[in-house]
């Protein structure tokens, strides 16, 4: 019987070994996409393996973590997606962090914004637009979740619910205003900041939503490489690559 099994172990701990010295495998909110894939370059550039990367909506990367999706570190667009991988009990002890901050934005297809848009309450938002109003899928994908307390805080959200067009991710968001399929479209700052072919009409004021907060964490079965990996994120260097891209790094 034992002799039967050694084939099966041998096989196992060839797949273990391969995982600790293969590279990291990140599982990021689709808004982190530039950012991660600049510091997955300076890492290969430092003689490390290119991590592997999957890029979604915080919302879909959490619940194939819960399926037991091979993720080694994984960085959220808001709070309560890492709080439902943690609830599942598939994060390393220890290991969260809020890492970096951003903002929420207006935005419209380059040089088409509407005339005297005002993000306060009072302005007539629903009636100085027309058409569709692209962003995440509220109550799922974190910039969804995030603007809908915004328009909810300045008192539009039911006026506007039935015309909102809630995206996989933030991106597709991006995309759809970038070609003009939507008129306005509600993303982060750093997302609109990557396009040359939309611009920010306005800056959702702070206390309408909640932070934009992005925690990172290992997963529990996460590599060294992947936990070397998550150290580099937190380090000085990648502190001013985040910034570049517009992200607030955070203080622990």
């Amino acid at each position: 019987m034992l002799r039967g099994l050694w084939p099966l172990l041998g096989a196992l701990l060839l797949i273990s070994a391969a995982h600790a010295a293969g590279p990291a495998r990140i599982y990021a909110a689709a808004s982190l996409t530039t950012a991660i894939n600049d510091a997955a370059q300076q890492w290969q550039k430092a003689g490390h393996a290119a991590p592997l990367t999957v890029y979604a909506a915080s919302s879909t990367l959490a619940k194939q973590i819960e399926a037991g999706a091979p993720a080694d570190l994984f960085a959220s667009a808001d709070l309560s997606w890492m709080d439902y991988v943690e609830k599942a009990g598939a994060l390393r002890p220890g290991t969260r962090r809020n890492l970096l901050g951003n903002a929420l934005v207006l935005i419209a297809p380059k040089g088409r914004a509407p005339a005297g848009i005002r993000l306060e309450a009072g302005f007539d938002l629903p009636g100085a637009f027309e058409g569709r109003l692209c962003t995440g899928e509220p109550g799922v994908v974190p910039a969804g979740i995030y603007a809908q307390e915004a328009l909810t805080t300045l008192g539009w959200w039911e006026a506007l619910k039935p015309r909102i067009v809630g995206t996989d991710d933030v991106r597709t968001a991006l995309a759809f205003v970038e070609r003009a399929e939507c008129p306005l479209g509600i993303v982060y700052a750093t997302d609109a900041a990557i396009s040359d072919r939309v611009e920010i009409v306005a800056t959702f004021p702070e206390g309408s939503h909640k932070p934009v907060v992005y925690p990172f964490a290992l997963l529990k079965d996460a590599s060294p490489e992947s936990a070397a990996f998550y150290a580099f994120l937190q380090s000085p260097a990648m502190a001013a690559t985040f910034s570049r891209y517009g992200f607030t790094p955070l203080k622990p």
